[in-house]
């Protein structure tokens, strides 16, 4: 039994739709065993699916196949996580450079900053 790359992806859950994990595939940015894909490859157990986020790899081993989409508690039975340590470091340092990157507060004023700002300058 196979299934195609872009639904097994879908379906373990490394892509939040069909067409979200196709434009991956597309763009290359999935690999399986390495070498860049289609679509329409079919998955077989054994394979190693590298997936490129922001500036790190995460790869992960393909234990059985399925037919349909499942829970996210049993996708444990169907991948292994084989990502090297260095790759989930760098895509932390990644989210923490992104998340001091602007600070809270700065740029467009919320709702209570303009409420704040317009009480100040009407007793002015």
């Amino acid at each position: 039994m196979s299934l195609r790359c872009d639904k097994y992806i879908w379906a373990v859950r490394l892509a939040k739709t069909r067409s979200i994990s196709t434009e991956l595939i597309s763009k290359g940015k999935i690999k399986i065993n390495g070498l860049s894909t289609k679509p329409s490859k079919e998955i077989k157990v054994g394979d190693v699916i590298s997936i490129s986020k922001n500036a790190a790899v995460f790869s992960y081993k393909v234990i059985q196949i399925l037919d349909k989409r499942i829970g996210a508690k049993l996708v444990s039975e169907y991948i292994i996580d084989c990502t090297p340590a260095e790759e989930i470091e760098k895509f932390r340092t990644y989210q923490i450079a992104q998340q001091s990157y602007r600070e809270n507060g700065s740029g467009k004023p919320t709702k209570k900053d303009r409420r704040d700002l317009d009480g100040f300058l009407s007793d002015w």
